[in-house]
């Protein structure tokens, strides 16, 4: 028989159940009872059943998952004998609710938990972006809602790159798997405008990787922003929660990342139906100044010529009253009306050629006109550009020509020198 030393024979112990009896440590069901923290670090309680309590040892950064006394759980963990005390307890690295009624209790005490920390605020909830060109997916290629979220997709927007990163979404591998990925898209942002964590519907048990602490507190750090759809409309999940937009099932994801492309097209159509309406209207009043413009000259060059004509008459008049007194002067006389018809004729032409420069500058201020000699006008959200500070690079010009219109874009603002 060979003779240990205490320190030597609890050493054999351990090693011994460690090594030989439970090398992949032990998970051991029961409930939670006389649960405390001390020195907010290390966390005691006994785990019994009907018949028996056994002594459990943890730390504050290990066993984040809430607890209380009553709870039923099952902990991971490995059974030592601890050297200064002589003590047995199992060293605790993983608690988890067993039975609805326990997840339904952690899932509250959790959810308390981190509403007061602020993880569910909607004032820090970031909008998504209105037409995503690359769409993150974190989901499982071999689930339902990932066919189905890919089907959305296609039918209302098919111009969108989709990455996807493989996950399980529930056992033992899953709260790992979906923190990496999401980490992953984090790491790299040029992979994804938007994120999409996605799975089907379960029971409680099946969403635990959806409620735990771990999974909640990586939607809510992502650095992009992230919407979340669990299973049918009435599945709840702490994730969903944390997230920017909750969809209420992987289909709804779908319709909240991606516009319609149908609607879509009926918004511009209606669009550019009001817009040829409004640029109509302002034809036609332009076209109505003008013409009322023109009326008030005519009745001012009508006015003119009356005038004239009364004017006309009394010199002829005039000019009558003259001969009679001046009978003796016929040749100066019919030399004066010589001048005087000559006179008439070229202010009647001058007057003429007046009127016709005055009716080819109103024809000169016509739009159509100008745009039949080859000139354009150019629109920057419907209005007309006169200054080339009013646009802006990157900028949609809508350019009317005589024949059409064509859509621009700015590429460069070149301003006047005196500018």
């Amino acid at each position: 028989m060979r003779n240990y030393s205490v320190t030597e024979f609890i050493g054999f112990l351990n090693a011994a159940l460690n090594e030989a009896v439970f090398p992949d440590g032990v998970a051991i069901e029961g409930e939670i009872a006389e649960y405390r923290v001390s020195q907010g670090k290390w966390i005691w309680f006994l785990l019994k059943d009907n018949d028996s309590v056994l002594p459990c040892f943890g730390t504050v950064w290990k066993l984040k998952q809430p607890i209380e006394d009553g709870l039923q759980v099952r902990i991971y963990g490995q059974p030592k004998v601890h050297e200064r005390s002589g003590k047995f307890s199992v060293v605790v690295d993983r608690v988890e609710p067993v039975g609805e009624g326990a997840l339904k209790r952690a899932y509250e005490l959790l959810r308390k938990t981190l509403e007061q920390e602020g993880l569910f605020d909607p004032i820090r909830k970031r909008p998504l972006p209105k037409f995503p060109r690359r769409i993150g997916l974190v989901a499982s290629r071999e689930s339902a809602a990932y066919s189905d979220f890919l089907r959305i997709l296609g039918n209302r927007w098919s111009d969108v790159e989709v990455n996807s990163v493989h996950v399980q979404v529930q056992g033992k591998d899953a709260i790992g798997d979906i923190i990496s990925a999401l980490s992953f898209f984090s790491a790299h942002p040029e992979l994804a405008d938007v994120l999409v964590l996605t799975r089907g519907g379960g029971s409680l048990e099946d969403l635990q990787a959806f409620n735990s602490e771990e999974v909640t507190r990586a939607v809510f750090s992502s650095k992009i922003p992230i919407v979340v759809g669990v299973g049918h409309e009435r599945d709840e999940t702490l994730a969903d929660f944390a997230a920017d937009v909750r969809a209420s099932t992987p289909s709804n994801a779908a319709e909240i990342v991606v516009p319609d492309r149908i609607e879509i097209r009926a918004a511009i159509e209606s669009l550019r139906h009001r817009l040829v309406g409004r640029m109509e209207q302002t034809i036609n009043d332009r076209l109505t100044g003008m013409d009322r413009s023109v009326r008030v000259m005519e009745r001012g060059i009508m006015s003119s010529i009356s005038s004239f004509r009364h004017r006309q008459r009394d010199l002829a008049d005039a000019f009558s009253l003259f001969v009679d007194r001046v009978a003796g002067s016929v040749r100066d006389l019919s030399r004066l009306e010589a001048g005087l018809f000559t006179a008439s004729d070229l202010f009647l032409t001058r007057l003429s050629g007046r009127l016709l420069n005055g009716s080819r500058l109103l024809e000169s201020f016509n739009p159509k006109s100008v745009l039949r000699r080859g000139y354009a006008i150019a629109r920057y959200q419907g209005q007309p550009i006169k200054d080339a500070a009013a646009v802006a690079i990157g900028g949609r010009l809508d350019v009317e020509l005589h024949q059409g219109q064509v859509g621009a874009r700015v590429e460069e603002i070149i301003k006047s020198k005196n500018q």
